[in-house]
């Protein structure tokens, strides 16, 4: 079977992609994470899962590198992690009542320059949250690594109306389904 690196630090996409029992190693990608001028929520979560699957691959002869890079979209604006607690406060604020879309995009790249990609759009709709719902959900999960500031697999699901998606992982940053295709037309073998 071919070697599998994921190109990422993220403990979510570790966690996430172990469920298919493969073999893995984890690399650091070392890619700036910056949006270019008047660069679009979608263009970006492809451009980085790209960059970062072809810099893991190019040092790994042999190897796929997999990279994933999820981007919330806020009425066209790109919305990072937060970072801290003011900036998810902030973040929360802005969504409140409101749809947000996740473009998580996968890159499955070869150093011999194969690659193989997929996005997934994930829609969430918030409730209308007040202050206090708000600082309480951020004090009691501390968001701050997380795009959009929460985590949907935990007490954050409690900040939405709903999610409209195609693939449950993908908002929790690797959508497994497409992964698993991505997988196996790279030659690994999966159920």
């Amino acid at each position: 079977m071919p070697s599998l690196l994921l190109a990422s630090t993220s403990r979510y996409r570790r966690e996430l992609l172990a469920r298919l029992r493969l073999p893995f190693d984890v690399a650091r990608p070392e890619v700036d994470e910056t949006a270019l001028p008047g660069e679009a929520p979608l263009a970006l979560a492809v451009r980085l899962a790209r960059a970062k699957a072809q810099a893991v691959a190019g040092r790994h002869a042999g190897a796929w590198a997999l990279g994933s890079d999820q981007v919330a979209d806020l009425d066209g604006q790109a919305l990072g992690k937060p970072g801290d607690r003011t900036g998810a406060i902030a973040q929360l604020r802005a969504m409140a009542g409101r749809t947000v879309r996740f473009h998580t995009a996968l890159c499955l790249a070869h150093g011999d320059g194969h690659a193989f990609t997929h996005v997934d759009l994930t829609e969430v709709r918030f409730r209308a949250l007040d202050a206090g719902e708000i600082v309480r959900y951020v004090d009691a999960e501390q968001p701050f690594d997380c795009a959009g500031s929460f985590k949907s697999e935990g007490l954050g699901i409690a900040l939405f109306e709903a999610i409209d998606n195609r693939d449950p992982t993908a908002l929790v940053g690797l959508p497994l389904i497409a992964t698993s295709a991505l997988l196996r037309q790279a030659g690994f073998a999966l159920p």
